[in-house]
């Protein structure tokens, strides 16, 4: 493997940005030194100056689409657009097809990354109303396996658990993380049926129809089930002000027992967006009113909020009732509108969230220091990842070089996903990334790939 010395580059780093040379060696980070003068027998020297090192980015929630639904993306095609957005490591959810409810169908997902995922890889353990036992099992494994996913909101296939024999006996049993969506269908389903009667649905009406009440109240039944057990709880893309009254800043992420993500289109779009967008960003839980937007990121950066992740869930054009007009932009065909309930929702969004971040870091709103800790350092606390999450010694070299005055401009030509669409195309970031390093190896270098190399299966320590 081959080796590397960074010069001069600023490294953003628990809390701090430090100038400093680093040496990584063996796949790990071997040295971080103001100055490094020894050199090792065979290396490539990278120059840093005047730009930013970050821990690769930990992404606890995507949807990678294989197997089953490969015609929209796969591990190949979304792995490699997290490491061009600086995301090096990622835990993917089971609602493929079939979905991934048993362990022998938990491995096979480890199996095609192993062969084909350019960043480090975890895969949930899936649940339905009848596979409690299978999902328990788990506890053998809480070294290889990132968690328990229960959707207590709808999902695709057999993944809407609402038995509350079921809830209650992995809530009970579970000796790993649990991670949840928490939307209450019966509230989804009233403000749908109420809609429908009134109206043709619109994008707009999405808000509407997953509003905030049945977010507050599936959250909240998933913190009262995991506070009856002690069990170690982590809900995910939260979306609304009401939800933030749930959880605590009062003491360390290390201690909690109850935490939460936030995802980057939740900070960044809000329902004002659906008359531009439209189903582009359809997405569940949904965007919602511009107030929710606020109280998400002052939630964030009290720390009431543990994480950010991108919820990276792509669809064809077609699936979201998309084409590209002469002009290359995304438009609704006026010929064959496409109506709600058959307008996929998801959002394709791991190759920008870090660009992303850094939009915000240059309007002002979050430090780099506060990326870094969100994006990184707070994953790997949260899930207890080994080795990973910070730039230290020892720990491998999952690296990022950012240069902060590089423009760069969202295009189709750009775009990495195996769908072909961003919702955030044409948008213009201040910044670039420049170079991606997983486990140490040079993955991405401006534009060019070494892919002979691919990640690895990341470890817990629990």
């Amino acid at each position: 493997m081959q080796n590397y010395l960074i010069k001069n580059i600023q490294v953003v780093n628990e809390g701090s940005i430090t100038a400093a040379d680093v040496l990584i060696s063996g796949g790990r980070i071997e040295k971080i030194r103001p100055q490094i003068s020894e050199r090792p027998a065979s290396y490539s020297e990278i120059n840093g100056e005047g730009k930013f090192l970050f821990p690769g980015c930990i992404d606890d929630q995507v949807h990678f689409r294989e197997p089953g639904l490969t015609h929209k993306a796969t591990i190949y095609t979304e792995a490699k657009a997290a490491v061009a957005g600086g995301v090096t490591s990622y835990m993917e959810m089971p609602n493929t097809i079939p979905n991934a409810l048993t362990h022998s169908l938990l491995e096979d997902k480890y199996t095609i990354a192993s062969r084909h995922s350019l960043a480090n890889y975890s895969f949930f353990m899936g649940t339905s109303n009848d596979n409690a036992e299978e999902v328990l099992q788990v506890n053998e494994k809480k070294n290889d396996i990132c968690g328990i996913k229960i959707f207590m909101g709808s999902s695709t296939g057999n993944m809407l658990v609402d038995n509350p024999n079921t809830l209650d006996r992995i809530f009970r049993e579970s000796e790993v993380l649990i991670a949840t969506h928490c939307e209450d269908e019966s509230i989804i389903h009233r403000n749908l049926d109420l809609i429908s009667r009134i109206r043709e649905l619109s994008p707009e009406d999405h808000p509407i129809i997953r509003d905030e009440e049945a977010c507050y109240e599936s959250s909240l039944y998933a913190i009262q089930i995991a506070k009856k057990y002690n069990t170690r709880l982590h809900i995910l893309h939260i979306s609304t002000a009401k939800e933030l009254q749930l959880f605590t800043n009062l003491f360390p992420l290390e201690e909690k027992r109850i935490t939460s993500e936030v995802c980057v289109h939740h900070l960044h779009f809000t329902s004002d967006d659906y008359a531009k967008l439209g189903y582009q960003i359809k997405c569940n839980p949904a965007i919602k009113a511009p107030h929710n937007r606020e109280a998400l990121w002052d939630a964030l950066l009290d720390d009431r909020l543990d994480v950010i992740a991108t919820d990276h869930a792509p669809h064809t054009l077609e699936e979201k009732g998309l084409i590209r007009n002469v002009n290359g932009l995304l438009v609704r065909p006026d010929a064959a509108p496409t109506h709600y309930k058959s307008a996929h929702a998801g959002l394709p969004l791991v190759q920008h969230p870090l660009l992303l971040m850094l939009h915000y870091h240059r309007e002002g709103r979050i430090s780099l220091e506060k990326i870094a800790e969100k994006m990184s350092h707070a994953v790997a606390r949260c899930f207890q990842i080994k080795d990973r999450g910070y730039i230290r010694e020892g720990y491998m070299a999952d690296l990022v070089i950012v240069d902060p005055m590089r423009p760069v401009k969202v295009t189709p030509k750009n775009i990495l996903y195996k769908c072909g669409w961003s919702p955030l195309e044409n948008f213009h970031f201040s910044a670039s990334i420049e170079k991606t390093f997983v486990s140490g190896h040079l993955v991405y270098d401006d534009g060019l790939w070494d892919e002979s190399q691919c990640g690895q299966r990341l470890r817990f320590e629990r």
